[in-house]
């Protein structure tokens, strides 16, 4: 019985150009390289504006603004630390996020551990009314928050309003809800053998939690760190109205530079770009570690 003869596979067709039939065309290609650039010159063009208006004397920027600025100064840097106390409000600011940041950092930790690895009554009415909680816009709560600080200072002579600590338990009320819900869909794809291994050596909850559940979950409590303090160091409205002259933080202390007579607009792109800093500098240092723990939990 003769071997069946097999013809060979004919060679997969491919254009005169020698182009993939399945690549994307050069069109839609070229295309999406110039909505790339327009996009990216629409997000820097501010940027520029900024950081030129920041090394001009103050009647170059008020005169007009020119691409090409005919001279720079760093004065106006200089400036910045005297005409408002920047350095306070610098630091208030930094106090502020940073107590905020560890808070809801610790409080997010522990409640997102216990509701993903232990079953009670209420686990699910928990969940969802912890997340209904940002469908709320924040100045629903700045009356009622105004109110209670207020009232528990005159019962208990605790001040908490125009205080940081007051200020430090509003900024908890918006990012903690975030916070919890994010870390429980981390925590949900750290494998629950882990838990198991550390207790059968001898560790209790929270030893296995501390010593092997939140090292393997560090990308997701970076991200619950970055959201955090970015949402204490930017914010404006409850600061605005929670601080006084001595605790008032960088985001209302730039108001400083506008006057009822003039605007320093140079002082003003210069301090925006010095505040701006921390929370860039941060970002680069743990993009990695944020991306991880932006992206975890959603397949598991």
């Amino acid at each position: 019985m003769s071997d069946t003869v097999r013809s060979p596979r004919p060679a997969a067709s491919s254009s005169p150009s020698g182009r993939s039939p399945t690549a994307p065309p050069r069109s839609f290609l070229w295309t999406r390289r110039v909505l790339l650039t327009l996009l990216t010159g629409f997000v820097l063009v501010p940027v520029y504006v900024m950081v030129s208006s920041s090394l001009k004397p103050l009647p170059d920027v008020t005169g007009g603004f020119r691409w090409l600025p005919s001279g720079l100064t760093l004065r106006p840097y200089v400036d910045i630390w005297s005409t408002v106390p920047l350095a306070r409000y610098f630091v208030n600011s930094l106090i502020v996020a940073g107590s905020a940041t560890v808070c809801s950092v610790v409080v997010a930790v522990l409640a997102a551990y216990a509701v993903s690895r232990y079953a009670f009554r209420g686990r699910r009415v928990f969940t969802v009314t912890v997340l209904s909680t940002q469908m709320f816009p924040g100045i629903l709560f700045l009356l009622p928050l105004f109110l209670l600080y207020v009232n528990i200072g005159n019962a208990t002579g605790i001040a908490l309003f125009g205080s940081r600590g007051g200020l430090v338990l509003t900024y908890l009320t918006f990012s903690l809800p975030f916070s919890i819900w994010m870390l429980i869909g981390y925590l949900d794809s750290v494998p629950r053998d882990l838990d198991e291994a550390a207790l059968v050596d001898g560790c209790g909850p929270l030893g296995a939690l501390f010593r092997v559940v939140v090292p393997a979950a560090v990308p997701g409590i970076v991200a619950v760190a970055v959201y955090a303090f970015m949402t204490a160091w930017g914010e404006v409205l409850f600061a605005s109205v929670m601080t006084d002259d001595a605790t008032r933080t960088l985001a209302v202390g730039l108001q400083g530079y506008s006057t009822q007579y003039d605007v320093y607009w140079n002082q003003i792109m210069a301090a925006s770009l010095v505040v701006s800093v921390p929370v860039v500098a941060g970002f680069l240092l743990l993009q990695r570690y944020l991306v991880a723990g932006l992206t975890a939990g959603a397949v598991k």
